[in-house]
């Protein structure tokens, strides 16, 4: 695959202390940063309310952006293009987490149940508290606000997280949205939140510089669609009025076919619908991903934990060269070194 095909995925790392973005990131980002290659970063918050997890990076004060301004400088020294994934996780959040100890925001009052991580943790959250109609536009205006940070940062664009449970996925799903107001019932108004932050970003940054990821087909931290396929296409032709750079779609589950694990390729009715570049990403490897991209299904493809585990991808990928494995239990440890820049290269 060539290099600028090969995106990083947007990958919480929590390395940020204090949700600061940390000297050791700048490393990490330069390392898997090629000429003309797309790195989105991890999900970034957008305001004090935003948080879901301990030390994951933010971008809503003056102290943020100067942090993030060597990282973003590492990666432009080597010719990349990075976008800033600014995120709102709404009720994946617990009270320690929330300004005050309050209740985190979310579309709904429905709580999200114990999740066991990967590590055999439990991990709770706290029950959510619904906004109000009068509260939605200041949420958009963190999101507006939080672009507008990354420009400064000098970030080459912003990923709006619209995926895996978070706060715009709480809207725009039917098992987590339960509003009787214009935010729910049809699919017209649960897109409503989504197009809302769209359109403010876009409009402050330029739609140029404004991607959106989307989950449609998950059911991750309890957020579902009765109609992943409708959903997908509405939003994916509603994208078109505001002039956007990408959308970046999560495949549905992979499917085992005679003991190999096959990406279901599904999304192609949304590349068609959105004018755009379209980004596909979950369980490709290099030969799937020259595939599509040759097919036309896709613009470019995301990698998340190949790309996390080899920090030269791009070069492994031309040349055919053994991938490192990737270790799970290191993924969201806080360590500025382990699991996070020691990889090793081909050389």
């Amino acid at each position: 695959m060539h290099g600028y095909r090969v995106v990083l995925a947007p990958l919480t790392r929590q390395r940020s202390y204090g949700n600061v973005p940390q000297p050791h990131a700048a490393l990490y980002y330069a390392q898997r940063a090629t000429p003309g290659g797309l790195l989105i970063t991890e999900a970034t918050g957008v305001s004090d309310t935003a948080q879901g997890y301990h030390n994951t990076p933010g971008i809503w004060t003056p102290e943020h952006v100067e942090a993030w301004k060597p990282i973003v400088a590492a990666v432009h020294a080597k010719g990349a293009v990075i976008f800033c994934q600014i995120w709102h996780s709404g009720r994946v959040s617990s009270y320690e987490l929330q300004p005050d100890g309050k209740a985190p925001v979310s579309s709904t009052e429905k709580g999200v149940g114990p999740q066991m991580s990967f590590d055999g943790r439990l991990e709770e959250f706290s029950p959510p508290r619904r906004l109000t109609v009068e509260e939605i536009p200041r949420i958009v205006d963190d999101f507006r606000k939080a672009a507008r940070n990354a420009i400064d940062a000098g970030f080459d664009g912003v990923e709006i997280h619209g995926a895996y449970g978070y706060i715009i996925d709480q809207f725009l799903k039917d098992s987590a949205n339960d509003r009787t107001d214009e935010y729910g019932g049809s699919l017209e108004n649960r897109c409503r939140f989504a197009l809302e932050v769209v359109e403010a970003v876009a409009k402050e940054i330029g739609g140029q510089r404004v991607g959106i990821r989307f989950s449609p087909f998950s059911d991750y931290l309890e957020c579902h669609d009765s109609d992943p396929h409708s959903l997908a296409l509405h939003i994916s032709t509603k994208l078109n009025d505001y002039g956007i750079l990408y959308i970046h779609m999560i495949e549905p589950r992979m499917a085992m076919v005679e003991g190999r694990r096959v990406v279901p390729k599904r999304l192609l009715p949304y590349k068609e619908a959105f004018k755009g570049t379209f980004i596909a990403n979950g369980g490709y490897d290099c030969a799937e991903g020259n595939k599509v991209v040759t097919d036309g299904y896709a613009d470019l493809v995301a990698f998340g934990r190949l790309f996390l585990g080899n920090p030269d991808l791009p070069k492994r990928f031309e040349i055919g060269a053994e991938l490192n494995n990737y270790d799970r239990m290191t993924f969201y440890t806080s360590d500025p070194v382990v699991g996070y820049t020691d990889y090793p290269f081909l050389e």
